[in-house]
């Protein structure tokens, strides 16, 4: 963009010299005529001016310095567009003689406690006062924290911040584009979602670097150190340096966790943690209240060097666009007041009565509303606490799931946090029914059908249907689910199911007949459970099967197969056993399953059989008596 230096704008602003020009604006020191004061001005760049995205950031920018009034905040005095001359939107804004923490810090390396304590308590106020009417900065680094020549802490640049009272015009997803990599939160990096918790943790990482003279994180690039600020936990500064206070050292460890939840929940109450570690330090000092503009010591020899060699160091962000910090380092200009000037001033005088009666009217007169605190992440009874000493009441007006705040906290207000109610107004509430997840039934022995059925009773889908072979569930049911029914499931998860094909039938053959050991190996061989048992047969030869169960040609694999084998027949017919010594007749007659009665006769020691009764050749069942007699 060309220099716009002696050029007016709004026939208001008469810009002197540029001071510095970025990607998205120039910045000029320039003279507002009517006040006779100095100002700067930051106008965009005429090709951008056409894009409605970076038109609204540049007046978001404007709205969201504008409702904050503090000390420790750069002041926004005017926005507007110039339709006179050359075409520009610009905003107006206090003048800061002086440098960015980031030169003091390339300049000293780390600081005492007692002095980074300086420099945390005017950030940490002037972001408790935004953060008390729902404002989110989203981009704190030492690049926009200002020191003034005589030591005064100015915060600078609220392009990124979000709120009710300044609407959303930029996506999650830019805000993490535009935020310096260095002192993102995990959450903004990770989900694009940024709350007052994402500012204490940006404002912990610029207290580490204080006392450490360096960055938590460093790498090849800011993909790198995104990477690490998500997975990888900032270490304790006690671990560099060993003259930490040891609750300072818990305070920035707690406020730097990767886990929002661990974290002080505002910078409120950063900032009281930060007074009472003050006040334990220094207990003989007068503690004034920490939001007055106090300031802080500047080496007033080291600010002359500065302004000589003019050096602006600059900070590697994820925007290369980026526009650099407000700085002037020029001699005040002298100039005689003119005509129009004085009867600007006049003018000016009865503007300022209108708008201070206007103020009065609006902030603490009849026309008077009442700010409503930001709620989200509280509980009922936290916002309930929080809103019913303002004169507001609560009502529930949904409760809903969400994946990352959790169950009876407020994921949502309306009026949300900065917005304007009446007197005695409800404040509806959106309270969090925590992660939405949901149990499925046990489908075991259901059919599919069945299965499909519950299944489609809730937000779940069904997948694929797989069939195998089952020993225990019948064909056709269901065997399992996946997942199954032990964990709880996310909406619209996909639930596969295996389903049973009964048992596996295989080839059975017929061992009628045959020999019985036979039938046992070989059944048993093919993995059949063989069991059996015997039984006299006057047809089918001893040893042989005289029957099969099953004796089909399929039967179920591992199944149990019953074979009945032959004793041989009931009945036997009495051996000739005459003349056959004593001994080796018993046995015979035993082998035949006959009861054996001896009788004896004489005195020989070794005595043979004499006679038999029954006789040889006769038929008798198995187990009748025969008696020998033997001599």
């Amino acid at each position: 963009m060309s220099d716009l230096s002696g050029e007016f704008i709004d026939g208001r602003y008469e810009l002197l010299h540029r001071i510095a020009s970025g990607g998205m604006a120039s910045i000029y020191s320039a003279l507002d005529t009517r006040l006779d004061r100095k100002v700067a001005v930051k106008i965009m760049h005429s090709h951008l001016a056409q894009d409605e995205a970076f038109v609204s950031r540049f007046i978001r920018e404007a709205k969201a310095a504008a409702v904050l009034s503090h000390p420790n905040i750069v002041a926004v005095q005017d926005q507007g567009w110039n339709t006179n001359g050359v075409p520009a939107v610009f905003i107006v804004m206090e003048l800061i003689e002086g440098f960015t923490l980031r030169d003091f810090i390339e300049e000293r390396g780390r600081f005492s406690v007692k002095d980074t304590l300086q420099y945390l308590t005017p950030v940490a106020s002037a972001l408790a006062m935004a953060h008390r009417i729902g404002i989110i900065h989203r981009d704190i680094k030492p690049e926009n924290i200002l020191v003034s020549t005589d030591g005064r802490i100015k915060i600078a640049d609220f392009g990124l911040a979000h709120g009710a009272l300044i609407g959303s015009t930029m996506t999650a997803e830019s805000s993490v584009v535009l935020g310096s990599v260095s002192y993102l939160s995990p959450e903004q990096v990770q989900r694009g979602i940024s709350d007052s918790r994402s500012d204490v943790y940006s404002t912990a990482i610029v207290a580490y670097e204080l006392l450490t003279g360096e960055k938590p994180f460093s790498g090849d690039s800011p993909i790198q150190i995104a990477y690490m600020h998500v997975n990888n936990r900032v270490p304790r500064v006690s671990e560099l340096r060993n003259d930490i206070p040891e609750k300072l050292d818990d305070l920035i460890y707690r406020a730097s966790s990767v886990n929002p939840d661990e974290r002080p929940k505002d910078a409120g109450q950063f900032l009281a943690e930060l007074q009472s570690i003050t006040r334990e330090l220094d207990p003989k000092r007068n503690q004034m209240s920490l939001e007055l503009d106090i300031p802080i010591r500047v080496d007033q020899k080291k600010v002359k060097e500065r302004k000589k060699k003019n050096v602006a160091p600059k900070e590697l962000t994820v925007e290369s666009a980026r526009e650099p910090q407000l700085k002037e380092n020029t001699a005040p200009v002298r100039r005689r007041t003119s005509k129009r000037v004085r009867r600007n001033r006049k003018i000016a005088l009865l503007l300022a009565v209108s708008l201070g009666i206007a103020g009065w009217y609006a902030l603490v007169g009849p026309g008077a509303r009442v700010v409503v605190p930001s709620i989200v992440g509280a509980t009922l009874e936290e916002a309930q606490s929080s809103l019913t000493p303002l004169g507001l009441n609560t009502e529930v007006a949904e409760k809903r799931f969400d994946e990352d705040i959790a169950a009876g906290k407020v994921i949502d207000s309306k009026p949300s946090g900065g917005g304007k109610i009446d007197p005695g107004g409800t404040v509806t509430i959106v309270l969090s029914k925590g992660k939405e997840r949901y149990q499925l039934p046990v489908l075991t022995g259901l059919t599919p059908e069945a299965a499909f059925k519950s299944i489609a009773s809730l937000p779940l889908k069904t997948g694929t249907v797989v069939e195998e072979f089952n020993s225990t569930v019948p064909n056709g049911f269901v065997i399992s689910s996946n997942p199954g029914s032990d964990v709880k499931l996310k909406r619209d998860t996909v639930i596969n199911l295996l389903v049973s094909k009964g048992i596996e039938q295989a080839e059975l053959p017929i061992y009628l007949g045959k020999s019985g050991e036979q039938a046992l190996n070989e059944l048993t061989d093919l993995g059949f459970d063989v069991t059996s048992t015997f039984e006299f047969s006057e047809t089918v030869p001893m040893g042989a099967v005289i029957t099969q169960n099953p004796a089909t040609a399929q039967a179920p694999k591992g199944g149990v197969v019953a074979l009945v084998i032959s004793k041989g027949s009931h009945n036997v017919f009495i051996p000739n056993l005459n003349s056959i010594e004593e001994s080796k007749a018993i046995a015979a007659l035993k082998d035949l399953n006959l009861k054996v009665v001896v009788k004896k006769i004489g005195k020989k020691p070794l005595k043979y059989v004499i006679n038999m009764v029954p006789k040889f050749g006769t038929k008798v069942a198995r187990g009748s008596t025969v008696t020998i007699t033997v001599g």
